[in-house]
């Protein structure tokens, strides 16, 4: 296709505080072969207190493909609304500054949408460790592993193209959000998991590209995993009563883990038999944690599988307490919900 033929294409990037990332992320895109006169990446950062605004600034001064827009309420689901209120493209992409992009990813997506006309294409993660200690190693394991996040396909790659209910990084049709409407910016966390699902319920058709991969660059420390993803635990149940539907199975198991263990543990102290229970779960989840962590460790090392143990539970119990405490806030208004400390930066 003639390269003015091409569609043009808004990138839009939400971040704060990525300073570290931003500038490898930028690179990857404007490196890319999509004719940088049928694209604009737009970076909404949320006020960051580091130099990120400073490097977009520098790219955005050599390149007039970058814009840089100010996002003063620092949250992901306000900062791609300003993303695609400012788009000018007929597709709109999201794109994660944590992430590195292959020279295709943009033309090939680009191609997906048109051969398969659906209304939103995505491709598949490949999680890369932050940096080469055992910990962080462990963490981009346990974040593409069956075990650890379940049968989501963009984590743990597909043998072929298949329709999906959601993908990460999506490249849209503009004319979806004329028809459904814009990121529902109650979600600090989870918006792309609802606009994707409230998508798929307006009769519009998701394509998960398995051959189309990017390289996402994983939290640091057990500490950044486990806050992002009680805040991911925390939005889910919200999701679900916006849509009024659960998404999928693999989002209840920590959460009804967490509550087996919780009432058989309790029940226990009077009944045998619920002692017996919390003993059977307890044991078979870390029957399963050590089978997972002894074959990491068989592959890259004592320490590193000893890292994905501390990562199953922590990714797991976060997630599952996050879930429980955000029944009792968006469900059930046991406390008010909370939204503060949830900005872009984790």
């Amino acid at each position: 296709m003639p390269a003015a033929a091409k569609p043009f294409v808004s990138i839009i990037v939400p971040c704060r505080n990525e300073a570290q990332h931003v500038g490898r992320c930028l690179e990857s895109v404007l490196d890319g072969d999509y004719p940088p006169d049928r694209m604009e990446v737009l970076v909404v950062d949320g006020r960051s207190d580091d130099r990120t605004r400073e490097i977009v600034t520098a790219y955005a001064a050599r390149y007039p493909t970058v814009r840089l827009l100010d996002n003063p309420k620092q949250i992901t689901p306000v900062a791609l609304n300003l993303g695609v209120r400012a788009a000018q493209g007929d597709l709109v992409m999201r794109m994660d500054a944590h992430v590195v992009y292959p020279r295709d990813y943009v033309s090939r997506l680009v191609e997906a949408l048109d051969e398969s006309g659906a209304d939103c294409v995505g491709g598949v993660i490949e999680t890369l460790p932050a940096d080469e200690t055992p910990i962080a190693r462990a963490i981009a394991l346990g974040l593409s592993h069956p075990f650890g996040v379940g049968n989501a396909y963009f984590r743990i790659g597909s043998r072929q193209r298949r329709w999906a209910d959601a993908v990460s990084f999506g490249c849209y049709r503009r004319e979806v959000f004329d028809r459904i409407g814009l990121f529902d910016e109650d979600l600090v966390r989870n918006q792309d998991d609802e606009f994707d699902l409230r998508l798929f319920k307006h009769g519009g058709r998701i394509l998960l590209v398995p051959e189309v991969v990017c390289s996402y660059y994983a939290r640091r420390t057990l500490r950044q995993l486990g806050r992002m993803f009680y805040q991911y635990g925390y939005f889910k149940p919200l999701v679900a009563k916006k849509l009024g539907k659960i998404m999928t199975a693999r989002q209840l198991a920590p959460a009804l883990l967490l509550a087996a263990l919780a009432a058989t543990g309790l029940l226990g102290l009077a009944w045998p038999v619920a002692r017996v229970a919390f003993a059977a779960i307890a044991g078979a989840y870390t029957v399963a944690v050590l089978s997972c962590s002894v074959r990491a460790a068989l592959r890259h090392g004592a320490r590193c599988g000893l890292g994905l143990a501390a990562v199953f539970v922590v990714l797991h119990g976060s997630y599952g307490l996050g879930f429980l405490r955000g029944v009792g806030d968006h469900v059930f208004g046991w406390r008010r919900p909370r939204t503060a400390g949830f900005s872009l930066s984790r």
